[in-house]
């Protein structure tokens, strides 16, 4: 059998890809289906879905690089002419569905891929190309992009798919020609055909329609970011000797074996301290969080639901500590309490004082089975039991001194 194209049959290489990517994507859409459907509120449902998650990211990249192999190869061969070149609206629409079917296949994964990429958390790629790729970041804006291309974009291969093969099986049954049989195992005998060549306003006509959905898409708001399901708690103001002017509280799991980060936006801080005590307590500190405003990746919702946070039953954290100074470091010695669960604490940060303003950095590894925060997820390889919290904040004093 000949490897390359004529102009009435197709080679093997062009069936190779055909039937190949054929057998990926009619395997990684149900998968995607299932997988999206799947509970994930124990170690058990979270390995299952991840799994499958993964099994869907890591076939849809090999799509994407055998669409792209087979899309050269196409361009690059004569172009097997249509059975029936009279029927000529037929004909145009059928070129066209090639391309938009060219087009999705190419799409579909690359921002799968690039959502992929700029999501923290959840499931990985098992290629060994790494999770990341150049110049793309970690970004809820390009996360809700590309989530929404994603989705367009599978739609659309989806139904071009459904439609192509309704065409082949019109062709074998109603018109018992030759279409389909001449991408299976035998080359059918034809009759003597006109020969035509690759034609632009297929493609062109496959560009507008993707215009049209993707324009369609933005219409609805289809690129925009998820929007939260829980509405964090509202913080009041509080009064303090030293005011946070910048800071953050960010926190880093291990889920699956991978480092997810996260912080949470909204939380106050009503500090007392003396920096001319060098030995002893100096002053307190209390820390109120909107347990709520946490965003950690992929997985920000389900850290809100009842079996972690829980934060519609317990929207605010509470940390309140003596702030201890001694030659050995200083160390905010107090309680913090999540989930009404009160776990003493203990948390060496660095100082830094001049002119009213004070640098401090401090850092906390917390057990999250103190708090009773996933306790259904027993296993440490679907989520580490140790959460690292950094805090860096910059502060003034009320007096200026």
């Amino acid at each position: 059998m000949a490897l390359a194209n004529t102009h009435t049959n197709y080679g093997s290489a062009a069936r190779v890809f055909h039937w190949l990517t054929a057998l990926l994507v009619l395997t990684l859409i149900p998968v995607a289906v299932i997988a999206n459907e799947l509970p994930y509120s124990t170690s058990e449902e979270l390995a299952l879905k991840a799994f499958l998650f993964s099994l869907h990211k890591t076939l849809g990249i090999a799509v994407f690089f055998v669409a792209l192999l087979r899309i050269i190869w196409a361009i690059s061969q004569p172009k097997p002419t249509a059975l029936h070149p009279e029927r000529k609206v037929e004909t145009f629409m059928a070129e066209t569905a090639h391309w938009l079917l060219y087009g999705s296949l190419v799409l579909a994964p690359l921002s799968g891929w690039v959502h992929h990429a700029a999501t923290a958390g959840f499931a990985p790629i098992w290629w060994p190309f790494g999770q990341n790729l150049p110049l793309i970041a970690k970004s809820t804006t390009v996360e809700a992009v590309t989530y929404g291309l994603h989705w367009v974009f599978g739609k659309v291969m989806a139904a071009t798919i459904l439609l192509h093969i309704a065409a082949a099986l019109k062709h074998h049954i109603i018109d018992r020609d030759a279409t389909l049989s001449r991408m299976l195992y035998h080359m059918p005998n034809l009759p003597k055909l006109t020969i035509i060549h690759h034609s632009a306003p297929p493609a062109i006509a496959a560009i507008a329609i993707w215009a049209t959905v993707l324009s369609g898409a933005a219409a609805f708001g289809l690129y925009a970011p998820h929007e939260r399901t829980t509405q964090a708690a509202a913080l009041e103001q509080v009064a303090s000797d030293w005011t946070v002017q910048d800071g953050s509280i960010g926190i880093t799991i291990t889920q699956l074996g991978s480092t997810v980060e996260g912080s949470f936006a909204d939380w106050t801080a009503e500090i007392s301290f003396d920096r001319e005590v060098t030995s002893g307590s100096a002053g307190e500190v209390e820390v109120i969080i909107s347990i709520g405003s946490l965003t950690i990746g992929s997985v920000t919702d389900q850290a809100m639901g009842p079996d972690f946070f829980s934060e519609s039953t317990f929207p605010t954290a509470t940390f309140s500590a003596d702030l201890i100074t001694s030659a050995d470091g200083n160390v905010a010695d107090g309680t913090l309490t999540i989930r009404e669960q009160s776990v003493p604490v203990q948390m060496p940060f660095s100082l830094s004082v001049g002119d009213g303003v004070a640098d401090v950095t401090a850092d906390l590894t917390l057990d999250r089975r103190d708090f009773s925060i996933g306790d259904n997820m027993t296993d440490e390889g679907s989520l580490g039991f140790s959460v690292q919290v950094d805090i860096p904040l910059t502060a003034t004093r009320g007096d200026g001194t």
